[in-house]
């Protein structure tokens, strides 16, 4: 894979997952029925795994980035 495409994959999976993150604790917040709640609390773990993995894919096009400068230099 490129890099910019690694970097727009990680902003993308970033993007997504905070977007996911915030219609599940709107969920959450807007719920009386505490049975109710599990789905969107399990949806709110999922969406921090995915900006999390989406992290570690942008650090790594960052490091990647910084070796090829380094080679460069």
């Amino acid at each position: 894979m490129k890099i910019d495409g690694a970097l727009t994959q990680a902003l993308t999976g970033i993007r997504r997952g905070l977007d996911s993150a915030r219609d599940h604790a709107g969920q959450i917040a807007n719920n009386d029925n505490p049975a109710e709640l599990v789905e969107p609390l399990v949806g709110l773990k999922r969406d921090e795994l995915q900006v999390r993995a989406s992290t570690e894919v942008l650090k790594a096009a960052d490091r990647m980035i910084g070796s090829l400068f380094d080679e460069k230099a």
